[in-house]
C-alpha cells in the first residue's frame, strides 16, 4: 500500500481550488460588462442669423474722362500714371500764348468800347441840355440817345467776348474734378490734342466704392411685401475677399433697380462701402454676405445628433446618471452643421453625437466629451 505525501495532497488540492474559481471569475465578468462609451456635447446657444451671400462687383462711384477743351499743343503732363491725384490737382497743360494773344486782344476791344460810351455819353448830355431850344434839333437828340445805348451795348458785347477768351485760356490747364487713381496717359507731351481729340486720361474714385449684387426676383417678393426703407434696411451687407479672409469695413444699402432684369430675373442691388487702403478696385469680384441687423440666437445641436422617425425628430440626451434618455425636439432649420432647436432642449444638457448605434433608452453609458 502506497502512502501520498502531505505535500504533493496539499498541491492538488489548492489546484482543483483554482480550476473551480476561474470559471466563476469569467461567468462574473461577462454578466457585469463596462458600460459602453459615447461621445457627448453640451447643449449651447449660438447665433442663428439667417445669412444669405451673392456674388458682388465692384464699382467706381465716379469715374471721369479728361478731355481737352481747346486745341493746342500738350506742353507738359503733372502726374505720374497709377497714383492718386488729388480733386483740383494740375494734370496737363496746353500752350498757352495763342490764348494769352487773344485775351489781350479782347481787353483792348474791351477798352474801346468803354471810351465809346464815354465819349456818346458826353454828345447825349450836351444834346440834351439844348433841347427846348430854338436852335435845337429833335433829331440830333434822338441820334445821340441812339449812339449812347449802341456804345453800351458793344461794351457788354466786348466784356462777354473777354470772358470767352479768359475761359479758352482757363481751359489750357486741365484739372481732376476727383480725387481719385488716375489711368495712362493716353497722348504725350508735344502731341496735337483738341476737343474731338480721344480722353487724356481717366481719374477713377477709389473711396467710397459701390459693390453691385443680382438678387433673385423671387428671394425679393417677400422683402418687397414688407416695404423696403432704403434709409434705414434692414439688412447690412458684408464682403468676403477672394482670399476667403473677411473686409473690415461695413457697408449700407443705397440704391435698388425699379425693374426686374428680363434675361437674368433678377434686381440689382447696390451697397457703398468705405475703401480707405485702397484693398477694393473697380471691376473687382467679391461675395456679399447679408444678415439682417437684429441678432437672432438660439439652441442648436449637431446634426449627427439628430435622429429621425415616424413621430419626428428626437435626440439621445444623458442625464445626470449617465443613463439614456430619448428627447423629442422641434428642429426648424439648418445653420452650418447644426439644427436650430425651438423646443425640447436646454442649454448644458449633453446630447450623444457619436455611438448612438451602441446605446438604448435606460443604459447607462460612459460619456466623453466632443473636443
Amino acid at each position: 500500500m502506497t502512502t501520498e505525501h502531505p505535500l504533493l495532497s496539499a498541491f492538488a488540492g489548492s489546484l482543483m481550488t483554482l480550476v473551480v474559481l476561474l470559471p466563476a471569475h469569467a461567468l462574473a465578468q461577462q454578466s457585469d460588462p463596462a458600460p459602453p462609451s459615447v461621445i457627448v456635447q453640451a447643449i449651447e446657444e449660438k447665433d442663428v442669423t439667417p445669412e444669405f451671400r451673392y456674388v458682388g462687383r465692384v464699382v467706381a462711384t465716379d469715374t471721369v474722362s479728361i478731355r481737352a477743351r481747346v486745341q493746342g499743343t500738350l506742353e507738359a503732363r503733372n502726374f505720374v500714371e497709377g497714383s492718386i491725384v488729388e480733386k483740383g490737382q494740375l494734370l496737363f497743360s496746353i500752350e498757352k500764348p495763342p490764348y494769352e494773344v487773344v485775351v489781350d486782344q479782347r481787353k483792348a476791344e474791351l477798352a474801346s468800347a468803354k471810351a465809346t460810351v464815354v465819349n456818346a455819353t458826353a454828345d447825349f448830355t450836351r444834346q440834351k441840355s439844348l433841347e427846348g431850344q430854338e436852335f435845337a434839333s429833335e433829331a440830333k437828340l434822338d441820334q445821340a440817345k441812339a449812339a449812347k445805348l449802341t456804345a453800351e451795348a458793344d461794351v457788354l458785347k466786348a466784356e462777354a467776348a473777354l470772358r470767352a477768351a479768359e475761359l479758352d485760356l482757363g481751359y489750357t490747364n486741365l484739372t481732376s474734378p476727383i480725387t481719385g487713381k488716375i489711368s495712362t496717359a493716353n497722348y504725350s507731351v508735344g502731341n496735337l490734342v483738341s476737343a474731338n481729340s480721344d480722353p487724356l486720361a481717366t481719374v477713377t474714385s477709389m473711396d467710397p466704392v459701390y459693390v453691385t449684387i443680382g438678387v433673385s426676383e423671387k428671394d425679393m417678393l417677400e422683402t418687397r411685401k414688407r416695404g423696403i426703407d432704403l434709409k434705414n434696411p434692414p439688412v447690412a451687407p458684408t464682403l468676403r475677399l477672394s482670399d476667403g479672409s473677411s473686409y473690415d469695413q461695413p457697408g449700407a444699402f443705397n440704391y435698388l433697380s425699379p425693374d426686374v432684369n428680363q434675361s437674368t430675373d433678377t434686381i440689382v442691388a447696390r451697397a457703398q462701402f468705405a475703401n480707405p487702403k485702397g484693398i477694393l478696385l473697380p471691376g473687382q469680384f467679391v461675395t456679399v454676405v447679408i444678415r439682417p441687423k437684429e441678432t437672432e440666437r438660439s439652441i442648436v445641436v449637431p446634426q449627427v445628433a439628430v435622429q429621425r422617425d415616424g413621430q419626428g425628430y428626437y435626440v439621445l440626451v444623458i442625464d445626470r446618471e449617465n443613463k439614456v434618455e430619448v428627447r423629442r425636439i422641434e428642429a426648424d432649420r439648418q445653420v452650418g452643421t447644426d439644427w436650430v432647436v425651438s423646443s425640447g432642449l436646454v442649454t448644458g444638457e449633453r446630447v450623444i453625437v457619436d455611438g448612438i448605434q451602441k446605446v438604448r433608452p435606460a443604459m447607462v453609458v460612459n460619456p466623453v466629451k466632443a473636443t
